[in-house]
């Protein structure tokens, strides 16, 4: 599809605890001792709206570990920490921070699979009038199989399942925020009515997963609908994202897989029957930043030094589905793996492909792996990233980037304060916040009409 010339490359971080890469957390800069104060959170999101950043973005998750010895060595050896989802609840901590900046986009993580519907059309709907039409909602399915034992559950909700009770979930909080019009709380004090009760209607919901009878009791979000952010990149995950989704998270290592996922997921939205245009396509990116080339590749260097072979064995195997690797050895190659897991199928068949395409051993695939999580990698000068980010956005592989920095603090501010202006002399990120009042309108989507609205 044709780029619309006005349009500019959307910009996002996942604000992870200490840092994106898996040893982050051991960089002096790293922040890590502060990661339960809101004071690192506030100083990041200060830092994003200085770069003119369009959203801060939590993951999260539900589970620490499963209680086996295998997970609770990995909190001892610091792998969790690595990770965005084993830190504070998001929307707790979005709402702190709506209260300490004004323009930056608050997305969060909320599970369809062992959350209930009310429960978050609610949350994203107070955060959207808290924070003045800025709240957005990353729709998951819990990818970490140690969610269910602290869900009243034996064993993880099977993939096709979670994405089918997801299917409904989206729609009833969509119903639920279009419960209630504007203007149905009419605060006349004159006349002493307080409700218009024909603005007011019950959702009656009935399905295969929920019964919700509704009305949400928050009034209409400010944006109508809070963003609807999805990250699934398998078959149920993209045919969900096409239908519901305004924004899409996605891993991609290169250009030529990257325009293909880009293409698909705009031509599965116009079968939806929507404007491709309004689903915007945003892959992770690890940047390491420095002045020159050599200084970025020898922060990268130093961050690969502080990996543990056990920690990054660790991570390869959480990412395979628990499959055992200790039996093989660490500079042979990946073995074969027939059993796909209940988890993340889309991470599980990046990180295959990644090992079989380079004929990578295993420890090789784990320090790639433990740079990036399976996204995007760069490493350069300024003008060499912003090279890169613009030759992928010229070219149709995305509408933006949700940046995931290695060391955080260090590695964001770096990247704010050198690749950020060299992007904005380019003319391809914003200089300054537009004055429309809420994300929606800041990233080009329209208002969701209701669909409950009486004509």
């Amino acid at each position: 599809m044709a780029r619309n010339p006005d349009d500019r490359l959307k910009l996002a971080i996942l604000i992870n605890a200490s840092g994106n890469h898996v040893a982050g957390w051991r960089h002096p800069e790293s922040g890590t001792e502060k990661t339960g104060s809101l004071s690192h959170y506030l100083r990041v999101a200060q830092k994003a709206e200085e770069g003119k950043f369009d959203i801060i973005f939590f993951a999260d998750s539900s589970a620490l570990y499963d209680g086996t010895p295998e997970h609770q060595a990995r909190v001892v050896k610091g792998l969790e920490a690595t990770e965005p989802k084993r830190h504070l609840e998001p929307f707790t901590l979005l709402s702190a921070i709506a209260t300490q900046t004004s323009h930056v986009g608050l997305v969060g993580s909320a599970t369809t699979t062992y959350e209930e519907p009310f429960h978050v059309a609610r949350i994203l709907a107070t955060l959207d009038h808290l924070s003045e039409g800025r709240a957005g909602w990353n729709l998951i399915t819990s990818a970490n199989p140690a969610e269910a034992q602290n869900f009243s559950r034996d064993k993880h909700v099977a993939h096709a399942d979670r994405y089918d009770r997801a299917e409904e979930f989206v729609d009833i909080v969509r119903g639920l925020w279009d419960t209630i019009d504007d203007g149905a709380f009419v605060r006349d004090r004159e006349t002493g009515q307080y409700a218009d009760l024909s603005k007011i209607r019950t959702l009656d919901h009935v399905g295969k997963h929920f019964s919700v009878r509704g009305p949400l009791n928050v009034a209409r979000p400010p944006q109508g609908h809070p963003l609807i952010a999805q990250a699934g990149s398998s078959e149920p995950g993209m045919k969900l994202a096409a239908r519901t989704a305004d924004m899409v998270f996605t891993a991609q290592r290169n250009l030529d897989n990257a325009k293909k996922f880009y293409a698909d997921i705009k031509a599965r939205a116009a079968a939806e029957g929507r404007d491709p245009a309004q689903v915007l396509v945003v892959p992770g990116l690890v940047p390491f930043v420095g002045r020159t080339k050599e200084d970025a590749q020898a922060f990268h260097r130093e961050l690969q030094a502080l990996i543990k072979p056990e920690v990054g064995l660790a991570l390869l195997t959480e990412l395979l589905g628990e499959f055992d690797l200790s039996a093989y050895p660490l500079d042979g190659p990946l073995p074969p793996i027939d059993a796909v897991p209940e988890g993340s199928k889309s991470r599980f068949e990046l990180v295959t492909k990644l090992a079989r395409a380079n004929n990578y051993s295993i420890r090789q695939t784990y320090e790639n792996i433990a740079s990036a999580s399976g996204h995007g990698l760069v490493i350069g000068s300024p003008e060499e990233i912003a090279d890169h980010m613009e030759l992928w956005f010229r070219e149709e592989a995305c509408d933006g980037f949700n940046l995931l920095p290695p060391v955080t603090p260090k590695a964001f501010d770096d990247f704010v304060d050198l690749v950020v202006p060299e992007l904005q002399r380019r003319g391809i990120v914003q200089c300054d916040y537009s004055p429309a009042p809420t994300l929606r309108e800041r990233l080009g989507l329209p208002r969701p009409d209701s669909s409950l609205a009486k004509e």
